[in-house]
């Protein structure tokens, strides 16, 4: 590749800490506060809110573990690039198609969870096919360029924060205490659902994916990490509690639209509208950003010659790389009009759980000159996943037959094409 071809395939950094935090905060609040609470809360009971919280300390430890290796190499497929450079190249790739996966997952969930929100507010429409067309829509605003769908980000991440806190404020004024009885929190349950609510937190580092894009990634992106991941549990937290007081953990478990649920207790139409929206909102931004992060990493997997050539070949004009982005749009539309939604959960919540363990990992073999925390947080970090992979045995014993049959093809794939290539 002559230096001006080479020019050509390099992406602009345009994204600022406000940018970087909603990208993030937009992949975390989502289809995991908006849709799987319902299933959280048949799994938890009332103690719905412990499941959140174990599931953001999980976070915690591999969010400081990728704070760590941002700082240290802010570059375009971050657990891909980190496990590349500091396990092995076939971790490192292991770890990038297991990313694919798991958000090519989250975003087929997340578009049917706009369905669902949709398909409240106008029932005679047919969910899967409103999630196949959102799939579409917003593959073709990423096609148009990331600056493009950073602001819309940040309008939808704004607009669903807002929602939410008026959620609260009007909720809690309805919370019926007897709705937290019997209170378990020592309950399998409870790890069990802390397992499915890992499928919303595990978008905190969704923007180290796209590190090359922001400005001054060194410093903003470990910051931006950390943030989201605050603002989130602050929000999960609070929202979650509030929903099991208003209408119980069992009223809960059997919607689709739990949130709205919720908030029907308060006997108010219009407050059911506010919160069916911020529903619609936030689940559009996890699918802007599920196309986004799944389209980077084929980007950066490809420019390492470990997927086909054509996933890194940027848009002339929008400086996108717009293979990547259509394939993966597409891969999400098919999803979405074949699969359920708790089974697509399950799935992309083990697929995240092993790349973050390999994230973690990584962080153990970083040089001490070049750590922020002690060696203990990454310890804690694949110790926690590594539990929560184990539960998925007994959570749904079909999604771990699919997720490990996934590893396996990505394994395969990597050994034939190396035996090809030599």
């Amino acid at each position: 590749m002559d230096k001006e071809e080479a020019k050509r395939s390099e992406l602009k950094p345009s994204l600022g800490l406000w940018d970087a935090t909603a990208i993030s905060v937009g992949a975390i609040i989502g289809a995991g506060i908006f849709v799987v609470t319902g299933i959280v809360a048949g799994l938890a009971g009332p103690a719905l809110v412990i499941s959140m919280l174990v599931a953001a300390i999980i976070a915690l430890f591999t969010a400081l573990s990728f704070a760590e290796l941002t700082a240290w190499l802010p570059k375009e497929g971050s657990v891909y690039e980190y496990a590349h450079q500091l396990i092995s190249p076939f971790s490192g790739f292991l770890a990038g198609w297991m990313w694919m996966l798991s958000n090519t997952f989250t975003g087929a969930a997340v578009s049917l969870g706009f369905a669902y929100y949709l398909t409240a507010l106008v029932p005679i429409l047919p969910a899967n096919w409103i999630a196949a067309t959102a799939c579409i829509a917003l593959t073709t605003l990423n096609y148009v360029g990331i600056r493009q769908s950073a602001l819309l980000n940040n309008v939808l991440v704004t607009a669903k924060l807002l929602i939410l806190a008026f959620f609260v404020v009007l909720g809690t004024a309805y919370v019926n205490t007897a709705n937290f009885v019997p209170f378990a929190p020592s309950e399998a349950g409870v790890l069990f659902g802390a397992y499915y609510i890992f499928f919303a937190y595990a978008g905190f580092a969704r923007v180290a994916v796209v590190a090359e894009e922001v400005k001054d990634a060194k410093r903003i992106v470990p910051k931006a990490i950390l943030l989201s991941l605050v603002i989130s549990t602050i929000f999960y937290g609070i929202v979650g509690t509030v929903a099991v007081g208003l209408v119980g953990s069992t009223k809960l478990s059997e919607s689709s639209s739990p949130l709205a649920e919720a908030i029907s207790a308060t006997g108010s139409l219009s407050a059911v509208q506010v919160v069916t929206a911020g529903g619609l909102l936030a689940t559009a931004s996890v699918l802007l950003t599920s196309i986004l992060g799944v389209s980077r990493m084929a980007y950066s997997m490809a420019r390492r010659n470990d997927l086909p050539q054509i996933l890194r070949k940027l848009h002339q004009k929008y400086n996108t790389p717009h293979y990547s982005i259509w394939i993966v749009g597409l891969l999400m539309t098919l999803l979405v009009l074949l699969v359920d939604l708790t089974r697509i959960v399950v799935v992309s919540t083990f697929a995240s759980l092993f790349y973050y363990a390999l994230a973690n990992v990584s962080a153990l073999r970083l040089k001490v000159e070049k750590r922020l925390y002690p060696m203990f947080v990454p310890v804690l970090g694949v110790a926690t996943c590594t539990v929560l992979l184990i539960s998925v045995f007994f959570v749904s014993l079909q999604a771990l037959i699919i997720g490990v049959a996934c590893l396996l093809a990505g394994a395969v794939y990597y050994v034939a094409k190396q035996k090809i290539s030599t």
